[in-house]
């Protein structure tokens, strides 16, 4: 049985296709994404420097830290280039026109 809670954070048409938005959920800021008519959600900070991700380039089901480059699978949360290093992610879902992260 889930313990998460989840969070309504954005409404549907809100995120566009390739884009991510940043959100706050109980006092922590989250990367939500949408690509390929999926939603995603990750901490909102890369582990290298401490960019924002939610204003990365999302493309091919990754998000790349407008900074410097480094990729981060959506669906993992982990560094493209070496998959030790990995972001939290969180399970979305769609109820209705409502985005919800589940934390």
């Amino acid at each position: 049985m889930s313990t998460e809670t989840f969070h309504t954070v954005a409404q549907v048409g809100e995120v566009p296709e390739g884009q991510g938005l940043a959100v706050e959920v109980d006092g922590r800021m989250i990367a939500l994404f949408h690509e390929g008519g999926q939603y995603y959600a990750m901490d909102d900070c890369c582990p290298h420097q401490g960019a924002p991700l939610s204003d990365g380039l999302v493309y091919d089901k990754s998000v790349e830290c407008s900074w410097h480059g480094w990729r981060f699978s959506l669906e993992s949360g982990k560094w493209l280039d070496s998959p030790r290093t990995c972001v939290k992610t969180y399970p979305v879902r769609v109820e209705g026109t409502d985005i919800k992260i589940g934390l």
